[in-house]
């Protein structure tokens, strides 16, 4: 029960903060609002259609990487021991009717019952982190589901774009609603979002813009060269040095490859074997940076061995159905 709370807290939270919806709009998502939309240019951009709620205006999102993830451990979970996500009826309190059996993505087994999250659990489960946070922190200030929605709002407006474009994504009917959350989604929105991007590009200096020399093709190739060790991969950015003087176990940059779990293994034996040295020896500062390291390399032996038990998620987008002759 402790895990499946913490799941769904985790997957409302992200989604609501990587896609501004309501919370009404949250516990409307069914499997499917997930859609792919094609651009004329061959990209395919993933999106999430909201369906009309306080505006009575169906909007679409494009899904960012983050929300794309969080989407797509939902669709995983509610998955895990039936091919297709199963159908339940919601209760509407604004309507006061159930609507058709749909599969939504917020559903839960509940003893024998399954069914819809509804708006006021979401904002309990908050509420309960909330409280727990400011137990042991007296600054940490209480969220509500519509607090990420002004987050998102202020984010993508800080960020330069177009403020009318973000009331589209937002489900705005005018611009001063979302003007003031800041302390239709279609092509016109999605070409103008590119507009806005190539805009931004257009105000760089154009002497950024030069033909490559054969000498920074090689250094940036040796960048990524030298992010190859023996664990993995080192995900430090482009044109940074090792910070952490190449104690990888300990580095939270080191990307584990799952083919060097026996590898990992091999380590923690070693480990094992200077620690009981160190403490027949009484050195005690050894054995605190034995412990130290042993843990980092318990957490990435953990998140490895994570990695090699997921399989490709399908989020079941619509395909066409093949033609029989």
């Amino acid at each position: 029960m402790a895990e499946d709370a913490a799941f769904w807290e985790w997957a409302a939270v992200e989604v609501l903060r990587h896609s501004g919806i309501r919370v009404e709009e949250l516990c409307e998502l069914t499997h499917l609002s997930i859609r792919q939309y094609q651009r004329p240019n061959g990209e395919v951009i993933a999106l999430l259609v909201i369906a009309p709620s306080k505006s009575e205006r169906e909007r679409v999102i494009p899904m960012s990487a983050e929300l794309f993830h969080a989407v797509a451990q939902i669709v995983r979970r509610q998955t895990r021991s039936e091919r297709t996500i199963p159908l339940v009826s919601r209760y509407d309190p604004h309507e006061k009717i159930w609507s058709e059996p749909m599969p939504f993505l917020l559903q839960r087994q509940l003893g024998t019952t399954r069914g819809v999250m509804a708006a006021g659990t979401v904002l309990n489960m908050l509420t309960r982190t909330c409280a727990e946070i400011g137990a042991t922190n007296p600054a940490f200030a209480k969220f509500t589901p519509h607090d990420f929605r002004r987050l998102f709002a202020t984010d993508i407006v800080n960020g330069g774009l177009p403020i009318h474009i973000g009331a589209a994504l937002l489900g705005h009917l005018n611009l001063q609603t979302t003007q003031g959350y800041v302390a239709v989604f279609a092509e016109d929105v999605v070409k103008h979002y590119q507009e806005f991007l190539n805009h931004r590009r257009s105000l760089r200096p154009e002497g950024e813009y030069v033909d490559i020399a054969p000498g920074e093709w090689e250094e940036f190739e040796e960048h990524f060269d030298k992010r190859k060790v023996e664990l993995g991969n080192c995900a430090r950015p482009y044109g940074s040095p090792c910070q952490h003087e190449h104690a990888c176990i300990r580095c939270p940059m080191l990307q584990v490859n799952p083919k060097m779990l026996p590898r990992l293994t091999d380590l923690e034996k070693d480990l094992l074997v200077r620690r009981k040295r160190a403490e027949a020896e009484q050195w005690l500062g050894e054995i605190e940076g034995i412990d130290l390291t042993l843990t980092f390399l318990r957490t990435k032996q953990a998140d490895s061995a994570r990695l090699t038990r997921r399989a490709p998620v399908d989020l079941g987008f619509p395909r066409p159905r093949s033609v029989e002759n």
